[in-house]
């Protein structure tokens, strides 16, 4: 009984052991404090670049409202006020296709893909400026309607989120989804991305690491997808049917039941 009563003890504490030591896991940027990391090379503004399968919403504003009405191309959008149907029209969205163009009316094709908004908006200004008057000097507006991340794994509200500032961090898409359980692997999360040419990638982004600020992967790119790996617990949990937590449910009574006879026989 002596012996059965101490192999349960020493197996509660290793258990106990180790859920301490992995709580050092737990923590985000627990070497901020450090001196080499250069904070210094995370000083820039993310700007986006336009990919194959973006959608985009292009709107032109002039002085003379005439001049900009054939490349503000509109399709109607019916919907029902009391059982009347009416048409509102909305603006012609543009999909860039996989050869990384867009058919703009009037002047036709153009190539947008690795473009930054600005400079899509400088080039169709540059490009129906012949079209105008010379005093006409357009405002060019573009905006990516189809930007969106993923976020799957150990997250509390795993899904796809829309990212209307067309900039997000991993730290914010997690945080959309509800941040990690404490069961996500924080030092190797799993980001997947596609380029222009189809190309995907598997990177590793380390969450306890404050020099994440200064990665290539600090900014999600429309489309990215985010993968939060359990970690061994979680993993031997999944594995474990009902007729085993029964099991174990049942061990757990008995050592409880062995503690207190064995308690009442000392005394």
């Amino acid at each position: 009984m002596k012996k059965f009563f101490l192999m349960a003890f020493l197996a509660f504490t290793v258990l106990l052991l180790s859920s301490c030591g992995a709580t050092k896991k737990i923590a985000y940027f627990q070497n901020s404090d450090s001196e080499t990391i250069n904070y210094e090379s995370s000083r820039f503004l993310y700007d986006a670049c336009i990919m194959p399968k973006d959608v985009l919403t292009i709107t032109v504003n002039t002085n003379e409202p005439d001049a900009a009405v054939p490349f503000n191309l509109s399709v109607p959008t019916a919907y029902q006020v009391a059982r009347s149907t009416f048409s509102q029209p909305v603006l012609q969205t543009y999909l860039v296709d996989n050869n990384g163009c867009i058919d703009y009316p009037v002047i036709g094709t153009l190539e947008v893909v690795g473009l930054t908004k600005s400079a899509c908006e400088q080039l169709i200004h540059d490009r129906i400026k012949p079209y105008m008057n010379e005093n006409e000097n357009p405002i060019v507006t573009v905006r990516m309607s189809s930007y969106s991340v993923a976020v799957l794994g150990e997250v509390n509200r795993p899904g796809s989120f829309q990212v209307s500032r067309e900039k997000i961090t991993i730290l914010e898409a997690l945080a959309q989804a509800g941040d990690l359980t404490i069961y996500g692997v924080r030092d190797r999360v799993k980001l997947i991305r596609e380029d222009a040419t189809g190309k995907k990638e598997i990177h590793t982004v380390d969450l306890t690491d404050a020099n994440i600020v200064n990665s290539p992967y600090y900014y999600l790119q429309q489309n990215d997808v985010v993968y939060v790996e359990p970690n061994k617990v979680k993993a031997r949990n999944s594995s474990v049917g009902a007729t085993t937590s029964l099991w174990f449910t049942g061990v757990s009574v008995l050592v409880s039941v062995a503690t207190l006879v064995y308690t009442i026989l000392k005394k």
